[in-house]
């Protein structure tokens, strides 16, 4: 009987080593090489829709853009590509709030770094890294950094910044009264469509495992 006993295990251990060997495959794992195309690259992007910064209150640019470069990189996560420049607002069409016209200084460069690829939508999830920028509307004049959570699509180029309450932080505010404080979350959000700098080529990220 401890024989059989003993057989059965052995044999029901092999199938169960066999079975996990077989699933673990299917198991998602994080992607270590990112290949971007063409790489390196320079890149230009503007908004699509409005960019809304919001302290407590929504600060709305009508108009933004960036430009910086892209790269392939190793690692989970990697900088696939440094924001050099951005911009918020132009003198004829400024950012706006309730508290008045809104000036955005940014500190770069900021970074954008990759954490997941999806093949079959072709969107890498991740974020832009190392935001920096201070920010007057008014007289309330305070400073955000941190990160904003964000996809890119490759089909369409659209960098989507759809930050969460707790990327970002103010780490000094004067003149907000409690509108903007040091225990305000701020959120960024909104989309930038991303080409090839003097091209209408769309830059593609594609992680993989090696």
């Amino acid at each position: 009987m401890k024989k059989s006993l003993t057989r059965i295990a052995v044999v029901t251990g092999a199938g169960t080593a066999a079975f996990v060997m077989a699933v673990a495959p299917a198991s998602a794992v994080p992607s270590t090489i990112w290949t971007v195309t063409p790489s390196p690259a320079n890149f230009s992007a503007a908004n699509s829709g409005n960019i809304v910064l919001t302290a407590n209150i929504p600060m709305t640019c009508t108009t933004s853009s960036a430009s910086g470069t892209m790269a392939g990189a190793t690692g989970n996560p990697a900088t696939v590509g440094n924001i050099n420049a951005i911009n918020f607002g132009t003198s004829a069409s400024p950012c706006t709030s309730v508290l008045g016209n809104v000036t955005t200084i940014a500190t770069t460069p900021w970074t954008v770094v990759a954490q997941d690829y999806t093949a079959s939508s072709g969107v890498t999830k991740g974020h832009i890294g190392n935001v920096n920028a201070k920010v007057t509307a008014g007289a309330c004049v305070f400073t955000v950094q941190g990160k904003a959570t964000g996809t890119y699509t490759n089909s369409t180029g659209i960098l989507a910044v759809t930050s969460v309450s707790g990327d970002l932080a103010v780490t000094s505010a004067s003149g907000c009264g409690t509108v903007v404080t040091t225990a305000t979350k701020p959120t960024f959000k909104g989309n930038y469509a991303v080409k090839v700098t003097g091209t209408n080529t769309i830059p593609k990220i594609v992680g993989s495992n090696p």
